[in-house]
């Protein structure tokens, strides 16, 4: 009996033994720790009263991606673009002033629980402000291949490149195109090559917010759009006292014509790439420089008559068919026959190129609307973000 009683105690103390030999086999068990949530941050911070439009909105997530963002003022969407990684979203443009935003931002990251922050801050209103003072071409105009966007400010703009980054061009075909600043209230576009004809082209100047100098910002956005027609460009040779206009590719109109008789500078006609610019039926013109009864007055109502530079030079009728094809006899400008002038005239819309060879006198780049006249290279050079980009500042889309 007793050593019945001594071989089950034995019995149980394997038993146990081998019990907690397979519980260490495994290993102590532990709970796994939870993937911490993403954070999100928005700048402006939610909750501002007085925030300051010109830095834009700005969202990031850090330990997580952003799958979600809602942004609007007054009931609009507000644009913007995510990064590449997903992790810092921006607007594309800078924010209204006075305007109140509410956003949504939705975080989240692998086996992790989603961050949603939500809610609204205001922007502080402006002072001063700015906006466009006329632009060219004209909302809903037709315009020539040549056709530059000119836009001209009611005020003196310091910061240009924070303007022109608010800047944007769309068209149906995309083209290469740059700002140039022409002095502080005006700023000239011009693509790398003529427009593609028979195109609609919209320009937004998204200035609500931006700023502009100190104590002056934008106050509303404006846009336009206008529509490129036909490809028109002319050629005159004053050598040969010929011009040939080209239609989509094709011979339009041959013209006999007389060009300046180049006996003093403002007497010479100017070589390069003009571009059309007005047109008067009649235009009166009047020597420069000269008052009645000095030599060379004339003061002359001129028919037919397409402006092509800011010096004075026309392409205009002029009924002295004795001198068109054979010489130059003119003030400066470009005649031809009444009936072929009126065709031009007809035919023109503002910003067709003609281009005039032939004489020793050389058309500015800021005569009138020379801008063809520069190379891309030196076109750019005068592009506030290009001065700004060298100087490492941030450029941001359009």
């Amino acid at each position: 009996m007793r050593r019945a009683a001594m071989l089950r105690v034995a019995f149980l103390l394997v038993c146990a033994m081998a019990a907690v030999s397979v519980t260490c086999g495994c290993g102590p068990v532990t709970a796994e720790t939870p993937a911490a949530p993403p954070v999100v941050r928005i700048a402006p911070a939610l909750d501002s009263v007085r925030a300051r439009p010109g830095r834009g909105l700005v969202i990031r997530a850090t330990g997580g991606t952003l799958s979600e963002v809602a942004a609007h003022t007054g009931g609009e969407p507000v644009p913007g673009r995510l990064d590449a990684e997903r992790r810092v979203w921006r607007s594309d443009w800078t924010l209204k002033p006075g305007a109140e935003y509410d956003v949504t931002a939705t975080a989240t990251s692998p086996g992790g629980p989603a961050t949603v922050l939500a809610g609204r801050f205001r922007t502080r209103p402006a002072g001063e402000t700015f906006g466009l003072a006329a632009t060219a071409p004209l909302p809903g105009e037709t315009v020539g291949v040549g056709m530059p966007v000119i836009l001209d400010f009611d005020r003196p703009i310091e910061d240009k490149a924070a303007v022109e980054r608010a800047l944007e061009v769309r068209s149906g075909s995309p083209a290469e195109g740059a700002w140039r600043w022409a002095g502080d209230t005006r700023v000239i576009y011009r693509t790398r090559r003529f427009w593609t004809p028979r195109q609609r082209v919209t320009v937004t100047a998204h200035l609500a917010g931006v700023h502009a100098a100190d104590g002056v910002h934008g106050a509303v956005d404006s846009t336009f759009a206008f529509t490129v027609g036909r490809a028109q460009t002319s050629v005159v040779d004053t050598r040969t006292h010929r011009m040939t206009v080209e239609r989509d590719g094709r011979t339009a109109q041959r013209m006999a014509i007389s060009a300046g008789m180049a006996t003093t500078r403002e007497y010479t006609t100017t070589s390069g790439v003009h571009l059309t610019m007005d047109k008067g039926d009649p235009v009166r013109m009047i020597s420069p420089g000269r008052e009645k009864g000095d030599p060379g007055f004339y003061d002359l109502l001129i028919e037919h008559a397409v402006r092509i530079s800011g010096s004075g030079e026309y392409i205009h009728a002029m009924d002295n068919v004795w001198a068109q094809g054979r010489r130059n006899v003119s003030h400066g400008c470009v005649n031809a026959r009444p009936d072929q002038a009126a065709w031009f005239y007809a035919n023109s819309l503002r910003g067709d190129p003609v281009t005039i060879t032939g004489t020793v006198r050389e058309l500015a780049w800021d005569n009138g609307w020379g801008f063809w006249q520069l190379t891309w290279e030196r076109w750019i050079e005068g592009s506030a973000l290009r001065t700004a980009d060298a100087a490492g500042e941030m450029v941001s889309p359009g």
